[in-house]
């Protein structure tokens, strides 16, 4: 089965991860990738590791070819404004930005600030992280990116969430300096962020609620920090439970929640450096490692999750939520398994 892509602002790193992926996927032919500022150039321009892997050539959004999936990389907030007009070129449209990750206008407005300009979408829009909307995917016409950290959120904490034994989480994030974008501010300027671990957003982070929309609602503390990393998101959740709880129970739990998963990996080892979850492990990689532990004096339950964010938190779940949706094997274009060491 042949399969139509088109990119609509290709120069960002998504956009870069989505060329990369979608080159080596065996079912799609790239039919055009859009840039405003690097139009007519060849794409190895934005992304220099793609020299030689293809002839493509930037054009501008208004010369976007018509294709059966049409992958939206615009910032937040543009998407939803021309979402018609995508709709028009696109069977599958796959929108990497926040714009239809919620479902409700309320909580929208509530968790960014404006009404939503495509209100009538949020509802038929499918959440695009295969491992809670599998079933929704299929034949999906609106699917919505992932929040990077709301993914590792997710992951580590839905087994718990299933089966009713979180009573209260607090998330500790750490992040890569990508997950801040292509473009350049003062505080991902190098010599203000390097050797620096700056929490950024000690409370109220906008991916909560893709979590509680995505687990149920439950007390959810969540604060995020920059780490000298350039890819790669760490999950550390400390979950008050609603009963006591053992490790051998939580094996059951993950392994139950992730059996089929191909891309979930349980990482609980007793020994190595490697034993629990580590972004850095899985640069380039679809997949999320999760692990958890219980601290024996207070019950509380640690869960973990690791991703690198441009792939599995942005990217990679993009492409296999199209995968699923227009009924190509699952896993196709995403097995690579990640650099080591990086």
């Amino acid at each position: 089965m042949s399969i139509s892509a088109s990119i609509v602002g290709g120069s960002g790193y998504t956009g870069g991860e989505l060329l990369r992926l979608l080159l080596a996927h065996p079912n799609i032919n790239i039919r055009s990738v859009s840039s405003r500022t690097l139009a007519g150039q060849p794409i190895h321009r934005a992304h220099p590791s793609l020299r030689g892997h293809s002839d493509l050539l930037f054009t501008v959004p208004e010369e976007i070819e018509t294709s059966d999936a049409l992958f939206l990389c615009a910032p937040h907030g543009t998407a939803s404004k021309e979402i018609e007009r995508w709709r028009a070129l696109g069977t599958t449209i796959i929108d990497l930005s926040a714009d239809f990750r919620l479902r409700s206008p309320d909580a929208y407005r509530a968790w960014y600030g404006q009404t939503h300009p495509a209100p009538a979408l949020l509802s038929e829009a499918v959440y695009g992280l295969p491992e809670i909307s599998r079933e929704s995917l299929r034949n999906a016409r609106l699917i919505s990116g992932v929040g990077c950290n709301a993914t590792a959120m997710i992951l580590a904490l839905a087994p718990l969430a299933r089966n009713g034994l979180i009573q209260r989480v607090i998330a500790d994030i750490k992040v890569g300096s990508s997950e801040a974008g292509r473009e350049f501010s003062a505080a991902s300027h190098h010599p203000e962020r390097s050797r620096s671990l700056r929490t950024y957003s000690p409370a109220g982070h906008r991916h909560t609620a893709e979590v509680l929309q995505s687990l149920g609602d439950f007390p959810l503390d969540v604060t995020v920090t920059t780490v000298e990393l350039v890819r790669g998101v760490l999950c550390t959740a400390h979950v008050i439970p609603t009963r006591p709880a053992t490790e051998k129970e939580l094996w059951r739990l993950y392994r139950d929640a992730y059996a089929n998963e191909p891309f979930v990996r349980i990482v609980n080892e007793k020994t190595g450096i490697n034993r629990l979850p580590d972004p850095r492990v899985l640069s380039g990689s679809n997949h999320a490692d999760v692990g958890f532990a219980v601290d024996p004096r207070s019950g509380r339950i640690i869960a973990l999750c690791a991703i690198d964010n441009l792939v599995k938190g942005a990217a990679g779940s993009a492409i296999q939520s199209m995968n699923i949706a227009l009924g190509l094997p699952e896993t196709a274009g995403l097995t690579f398994p990640g650099l080591h060491p990086v």
